[in-house]
This record gives structure tokens, sequence and C-alpha cells, in this order.
């Protein structure tokens, strides 16, 4: 029942986020990604403390284990920043749809660091989403150049942040663990920012951003910070890898956007990588599954 509830709560929390993607895509050309991740996580961190305090008093926001927290922080700014940027360049669907080896990633991840058992099925998944990843990026990367490899660095850092979310469970509320996240997130992502801003390179120069923008980056915070308290939960009430399965809500809502506000479908072959990667997903989860089913009593 716990993995059911899981699943739910990852499935609610995937769904917001692809939302969100939907508006950081509107934005491309009028602000630069690290710019808009940095504010996007700046504003979060005030909305965030004044909901745990006036819920769950200031004692709330003392967690334990900082350098997980840390990490959870580094991992989720790392991930946005690099997805920010892939967003600008891709189309939703086809960055999204390379998002999907995050659980994947998560089941390798969680073999290493948590100690379960990968079986050779396991390892054929991996290779179908990879096989299913080089479909997808084909026409992008005759496009764009290897910059087209940004959605899958960012998928590893989320699958990280997903592997640390279960190592902080019950180090602090989800609310709190939030806060946390963002408070770390928000000061990396001003000094990328300001690094990018001071390089000279003119894409990356930050001016007074448009009232829009800001706006914008407002109803981010919200919904992604809800995205990630329901993925916090998810991965809490079952498995990082069971959480991590209901990424695949994000296809047919990054479609669908993509076709309605962005005029983009995918070629046939995009369609069919993003295909072969779902169904690698799929079979780890099963995989996944029957391990946690014979280790149980």
């Amino acid at each position: 029942m716990r993995h059911s509830s899981g699943f739910t709560l990852a499935l609610a929390g995937f769904t917001l986020l692809t939302c969100g993607d939907a508006i950081i895509k509107s934005m491309a050309g009028l602000w630069p990604a690290p710019a808009i991740a940095a504010l996007r996580f700046s504003i979060a961190v005030p909305l965030l403390v004044v909901f745990v305090v006036a819920s769950q008093g200031k004692q709330a926001l003392r967690v334990r284990k900082p350098w997980i927290q840390l990490g959870r922080g580094l991992s989720i700014a790392t991930s946005s920043c690099l997805f920010f940027f892939s967003l600008f360049l891709l189309p939703l669907a086809e960055a999204t749809a390379i998002g999907f080896v995050s659980p994947v990633i998560t089941a390798l991840l969680s073999a290493l660091f948590l100690r379960e058992h990968m079986r050779p099925l396991a390892w054929a998944a991996t290779f179908l989403a990879l096989a299913g990843v080089a479909m997808v990026l084909r026409p992008n990367l005759a496009e764009v150049g290897i910059v087209a490899f940004l959605p899958l660095a960012a998928a590893c850092f989320f699958a990280t942040m997903l592997i640390l979310n279960r190592l902080a469970a019950g180090t602090g509320s989800p609310m709190a663990l939030q806060w946390v996240v963002a408070t770390v997130a928000a000061p990396a992502l001003l000094v990328v920012a300001s690094v990018g801003h001071f390089s000279g390179f003119e894409p990356l120069h930050v001016n007074w951003p448009h009232w829009s923008v800001v706006l914008r980056c407002a109803i981010v915070a919200i919904t992604a910070s809800t995205a990630h308290w329901l993925i916090y939960l998810g991965t809490t009430r079952g498995t990082a890898a069971d959480a991590a399965q209901a990424v695949y809500i994000q296809l047919p809502v990054a479609l669908l956007i993509d076709a309605l506000l962005f005029r983009h479908l995918p070629d046939a072959l995009a369609l069919g990588g993003s295909l072969l990667i779902v169904c690698a997903g799929l079979i780890m989860w099963q995989n996944q599954r029957r391990i946690a089913g014979a280790s149980s009593p």
C-alpha cells in the first residue's frame, strides 16, 4: 500500500514539474538559464521558510545530516541549471524524454550506494535506455552539437537527488527538507549566474528582467517546490526506484504542451527512442519490484 501511495504522490509531482518546464521554455531568449534557476530558488526560500515556521514552528528548520542536505541542494541546483539550458535548445518533449533515463540511473546508483542487487535484466534495460537516448538525440546532436547531452547530464544529477532523498528520510519534515534544498541551491546558482554574467559571453549576460520573467519564475518556484515535495514523499513512502517510474507521466504531458503551445511534434525516430527509454524504465521497475518481493519475509 505504501508503494502505491508513493507512486501516486510522485506521479502528481512529475506532472507539476512538466508544467513548470513549459513555463521555463517560454522564457527562452528573455533571460539566461542560470539566472532563471537562481531566481526560481531564491523566490522559493522565503516562501518555504514562512510556510514551515507558520505550520510547524522554528524548530522544524533544524534538520539533521547536513552533508546529505548539502548534496541534495547541489544536485537539484545542477540538474535544474542543466535542464533549463536544454529546454532553450531542444523541444520540450525530447528534452523530457531524455530525462526518462533517471529511473535507470537511479537503479544503478541504488545498486552502488544502497546495495540493491543488479540483475542481468537490469543491465539489459540500461543499454536499451541508452539506445533510446541516442535515437532521441540524433537530430539535435547534428544541429546543436554536444550540448544536446545537457538533459542526460541533468538526469544523472536528478537521480543523485532521489538517492539522497532516501538517505535524508527522517531527518526533518518534508517541507523543511525542501526549504533546505532551496537554501543550498539558491546561492550556488547565484554564483553560477554571476560567473556567467562576468564571463563576457553575451547569452549569459544578466540584465534587469522583465516583470513577466519574475512572475513566471515565481509561478515555477511554487509549482516546482510543491512537485519536489511530492516526489520526496513518494521516495520515502516507497523506494527511490519505484517513485522514479512516475516520471513517465511527463511524456504525454510534454507532447501535449509541445503540440499546443510550441507547435512541435517529434519525428518517428525520436518518438521511437522515447518509447525505448520508457520500456527500459519499466523493465527496471519490474526488476526492482521482484528484488523487493524476494527480500521481504
